[in-house]
């Protein structure tokens, strides 16, 4: 068997299996079968060896997820859906008959501050459907501003508050209302030339047509009072001082 291994050695396995045929006594009346095994080696026998089976290893690369950002929260104007405005409705129906407000103007204050979510926040603060400060919140006894009923209640109050104060102008008392009135009284009761505040405004107007906001011309007059080089001077104007001690005289 030496010279087999040989012969195996320098010939391969097609030269070993002739080989073999001839080596072997015919009467064995067996066919010689050759075959490697799982380490590459020839063997020959009898019984066909099944074919050796090659481990296959899958090379899998894992990467780094990076953690997804939770997202800003942010004021959205989007548009509600009709079950959430549907949702609301009678909480706003009510609030602006107890005020005195038409109910659209409403609606669309809440479309626009908060896309009817009561979970909505801005990066400022500002809570709930219609967006109430804390300061706002907390005057008018407002406990949790993202609990509808009670963001209700103070945001149509606050906004009649507004609308007496401008003598029913709503534009405004929405510019007030997203601004607040300080900027609005520095501009002599005029809509602030702030970007998001002339917006703010546009959108609502869209939103409440065919009925525009109305914008009224105010015809308070104010008595000012003022100390110019010791004296006292007096002068009579149709828009809020910006200083000096003032009375309101009439309409």
């Amino acid at each position: 068997m030496t010279l087999l291994k040989m012969l195996i050695n320098k010939t391969g396995l097609a030269v070993a299996a002739g080989l073999c045929l001839t080596l072997l006594p015919a009467s064995a009346g067996a066919q010689i079968v050759a075959s490697r095994d799982a380490n590459g080696h020839i063997v020959l026998g009898n019984v066909p060896r099944p074919a050796a089976v090659q481990e296959t290893r899958e090379i899998v690369r894992t990467y780094p997820v990076e953690p997804t950002p939770k997202p800003a929260v942010i004021r959205t104007t989007s548009r509600a859906t009709s079950d959430r405005v549907k949702m609301y409705e009678g909480l706003i129906s009510e609030h602006a008959r107890l005020n005195d407000i038409r109910p659209d103007l409403v609606r669309a204050v809440v479309q626009v501050e908060s896309a009817y979510n009561p979970y909505a926040r801005s990066p400022k603060g500002a809570a709930g459907l219609m967006q109430l400060m804390p300061g706002t919140a907390q005057r008018f006894g407002v406990k949790n501003a993202f609990n509808p009923e009670e963001n209700v209640r103070a945001g149509v109050a606050y906004l009649r508050q507004l609308l007496d104060r401008y003598e029913n102008n709503e534009e405004l008392a929405l510019a007030a209302y997203n601004a607040g009135p300080k900027a609005v009284d520095k501009y002599g009761e005029k809509v602030p030339p702030y970007a998001e505040t002339k917006n703010y405004v546009f959108k609502i107007n869209g939103l409440t047509a065919p009925r525009p906001i109305e914008r009224r011309v105010s015809n308070r007059i104010y008595k000012v009072t003022e100390i110019i080089e010791g004296r006292e001077v007096v002068r009579y104007t149709d828009k809020v001082p910006a200083k000096g001690t003032y009375t309101l005289l009439g309409r």
